[in-house]
């Protein structure tokens, strides 16, 4: 997963999702109840590929990269989703602060830098992007959380009501670390 998801799972999870290929099919199945053709139709393979898997006639471990994929999204998408709802709403109630060290780069004026560089910055999610971020997490979409995460601190930080500033485009990349908590 990305950096952004593995965060958020590190601090908003209990336990970790199974690390291999065969626990998160189990773990897949067990969520279905065993039906084959739904764990078939999210992974995009036939029912007979999935009976396969399931007698061990055929080793999951060794399928297509881009089954294994799936697999690995499908499977953390279902993984303690009353963890994560009552994290979302600790986090609607509370707020979300981002702790980053990533680029930060914006479109700006002529005549005025708009060379990414560096930033480490600490600033709280606005409450409006907060159920958007989890839909996010729960999806497994590392790009529209990276997306989200830098409107909200875009909002926070980078853009002053009534100036120019306020219709700044900022792009965030190439995160060096990021924490998110609730705020105290």
């Amino acid at each position: 997963m990305g950096k952004i998801i593995d965060a958020m799972r590190a601090r908003f999870q209990t336990r970790s999702t199974p690390k291999t290929a065969r626990g998160q099919f189990n773990a897949l199945m067990r969520k279905e109840k065993g039906n084959t053709a739904r764990v078939a139709e999210r992974l995009g393979v036939s029912r007979r590929t999935v009976q396969r898997y399931v007698k061990g006639e055929r080793n999951i471990a060794k399928s297509k990269p881009e089954i294994l994929d799936r697999l690995q999204k499908e499977a953390a998408k279902d993984h303690q989703p009353r963890v994560t709802a009552r994290a979302q709403k600790e986090a609607q109630q509370r707020g979300l602060f981002v702790e980053t060290r990533a680029r930060f780069g914006f479109t700006s004026d002529a005549g005025s830098t708009d060379d990414p560089r560096m930033r480490r910055l600490t600033e709280e999610i606005p409450d409006h992007l907060i159920p958007s971020v989890f839909d996010a997490l729960r999806a497994g979409d590392e790009a529209e959380l990276q997306r989200l995460i830098g409107q909200g601190l875009a909002e926070e930080y980078f853009r002053t009501p009534g100036t120019d500033a306020e219709r700044l485009d900022v792009d965030f990349t190439d995160i060096d670390y990021i924490e998110l908590d609730y705020n105290r």
